[in-house]
């Protein structure tokens, strides 16, 4: 039985024709957002074996790095309330006042990251202000995602739908690479004292730039209203129809979004601290084969984008998605080893399939529900299932090795998720080829 996102809000109206605005402005527009949101991710993950001991004091090392991927989740435990909030927006006014809103709120609650004062300093207070606007950034990206690859699947021309979504995940990739790049410079740079002592927050207050870049990008864009007024009037509550009627749509979008999000925050966000941590890796060398994994994987994305428009995407997701469940738990031994080449070999096996996954899951999650509802659809379903398990990836993962002693641990874990997206890749029914001017079903 397959499953889908019901049936379209009411009759809609073809809108009125506009000149497209051009196409590098479109696709700068729709990744920028997304390079600062996975920069300030990536910092923090990056960052996390100096910032524990800062806000979060503890005499176990393993312990404060877990503090911190606490407070790490509770970013994401905050996404599904941006997810609403942003849904709704972008379904009734425009997708870009999304776009605007949420770059604008994540810049300067980046900044104010790199100015909070530490424990030493405040107390307790530290650590509060330091949650307070993880959760502010969670708000803010809750709808970063959605609202870019629903505006880049819509105005998309044909044949290249799966191209033109997928670089938004190539944004997300480059503020990860970002993130790990200055990172890695950082910490080869500096002692550990040097970045303790306050060297770690110009790698935040960085993140103030993109902001600019965005804002100058997304403000200049005119895009086109995407309803007539009384289409408008019928879909005041686009939140409300899309968790009544398109709960199955959403299951499916947070399946799909959970195969490679769960492992991308397990390899690339966890893996760097612990092989710091607990095997007693060079930071700068954790962080050098990080980086050089994640160039491999920002190559593959508009490979898997390309590869899903020539040979259909759910095909291109069905392949990476049970390679991915099925090499999980050797790849992640080679991780368990002093080898750095056998590292790479395993982040970089890593990076490939994830690649391919995040070129082409975009324009199949954009495929699944109906324009009315598209943003809210996309925004809850996405960030529920992040918010719940890839931004809980983390701790999850330090607490496995903890609990039984097992490097595989984790790997088993990741193929719980890669397995729950092949299921819905399988079920899964999608919307045609002219994802704006839809009729009603």
């Amino acid at each position: 039985m397959k499953i889908g996102s019901g049936a379209l809000l009411g009759s809609q109206k073809k809108p009125k024709h506009r000149k497209p605005p051009p196409t590098q402005r479109v696709v700068a527009a729709g990744a920028v957002g997304n390079v600062l949101e996975w920069f300030d991710f990536a910092l923090y993950g990056y960052l996390a074996q100096y910032i524990g001991p800062l806000f979060f004091p503890s005499a176990d090392p393993l312990s404060s790095l877990l503090a911190v991927y606490g407070t790490f989740a509770a970013g994401y435990l905050a996404r599904p309330l941006g997810g609403m909030v942003f849904g709704h927006i972008g379904d009734v006014f425009g997708r870009r006042y999304v776009m605007l809103i949420s770059i604008m709120m994540m810049g300067i609650s980046t900044g104010l990251i790199g100015l909070l004062p530490t424990v030493d300093q405040v107390g307790p207070l530290a650590g509060v202000l330091l949650i307070f606007l993880r959760i502010l950034q969670g708000i803010s990206v809750g709808g970063e995602f959605s609202g870019s690859i629903a505006y880049l699947a819509e105005h998309a021309p044909e044949g290249r739908r799966g191209v033109f979504t997928g670089m938004v995940n190539v944004g997300s990739i480059s503020g990860f690479i970002l993130g790990s790049a200055l990172t890695t410079v950082m910490a080869s740079i500096f002692t550990t004292e040097q970045m303790t002592g306050g060297i770690w927050r110009y790698a935040f207050l960085s993140g103030l730039f993109i902001m600019i870049v965005g804002l100058m990008l997304r403000r200049s864009l005119t895009l086109p209203d995407y309803k007539e007024p009384d289409e408008r009037k019928l879909d005041r509550s686009p939140v409300i129809v899309a968790m009544r009627d398109h709960w199955a749509g959403m299951m499916a979008v947070g399946a799909l979004a959970l195969s490679p999000g769960v492992c991308l925050y397990i390899v690339f966000v966890f893996a760097p601290a612990f092989l710091s941590e607990q095997l007693h890796l060079a930071p700068g060398l954790a962080l050098n084969l990080n980086t050089l994994a994640l160039v491999v994987m920002l190559i593959l994305i508009p490979v898997g984008g390309y590869l899903a428009d020539l040979l259909g995407r759910r095909r291109i997701i069905l392949w990476a998605g049970s390679a991915l469940f099925v090499l999980s738990v050797p790849l992640f031994v080679l991780l368990d080893h002093d080898s750095s080449v056998m590292i790479f070999v395993a982040q970089g096996t890593f990076a490939v399939i994830l690649g391919v996954l995040y070129g082409a899951n975009p324009a199949f999650l954009a495929e699944i529900p109906p324009r009315a509802v598209r943003v809210s659809v996309l925004s809850i379903g996405y960030n529920a299932s992040l918010a719940l398990f890839a931004g809980t990836a983390p701790a999850m993962a330090t607490y496995l090795i903890q609990r039984t002693d097992s490097v595989v641990a984790p790997a088993l874990y990741m193929m719980v998720f890669a397995g729950m997206g092949l299921v819905a890749a399988l079920k899964v029914t999608r919307k045609g080829k002219d994802l704006v001017h839809e009729k009603s079903r």
